[in-house]
């Protein structure tokens, strides 16, 4: 699973898809309607929110609105309600971890929009989160930079 903390307009097609997936699993988890994923790292950040069903639907809604500008028809009606919640802050270093980890996949899939990405030393953040001074989040599984891939890539 990953939800990134990138803005979702770094995304590729592919990442677009994925990520709107496994946020509507996130949703799933966080609302009690399954079992499986209840423990991923990823979600506490939602967790430790004061309104995780909302902030997931947050997080889903600046997905959709990307998915919607592009021309893609992602299902509004799966979001749930929207109201105005707190950031989630998340940290430059996992910022830039995950900067990193999405120019690997992108170099791959995607070289216009890893030139992009390359090129903007300081990346945005998704709508939900808010930047702050600090190191890569204790629950990343992300390679560090310049690392080997993993042979079971978390995402």
């Amino acid at each position: 699973m990953r939800i990134w903390s990138l803005h979702p307009h770094y995304l590729d097609r592919q990442g677009l898809l994925a990520v709107w997936r496994e946020a509507l699993l996130a949703q799933a988890v966080l609302r009690g309607r399954t079992r499986g994923y209840t423990r991923h790292p990823q979600l506490e950040r939602f967790r430790d929110h004061a309104s995780p069903k909302l902030a997931i639907n947050a997080y889903l809604a600046a997905v959709h609105a990307e998915a919607t500008a592009r021309g893609y028809a992602f299902d509004r009606s799966k979001i749930g309600p929207l109201r105005a919640i707190e950031p989630i802050p998340v940290t430059f270093g996992q910022l830039a971890c995950e900067r990193q980890h999405l120019l690997r996949k992108l170099a791959v899939r995607d070289l216009l929009l890893s030139e992009q990405l390359q090129a903007d030393a300081r990346p945005q953040c998704h709508p939900l989160f808010r930047p702050h001074p600090g190191p890569v989040a204790p629950w990343e599984r992300a390679p560090a930079a310049g690392a080997a891939p993993r042979a079971h890539a978390p995402d």
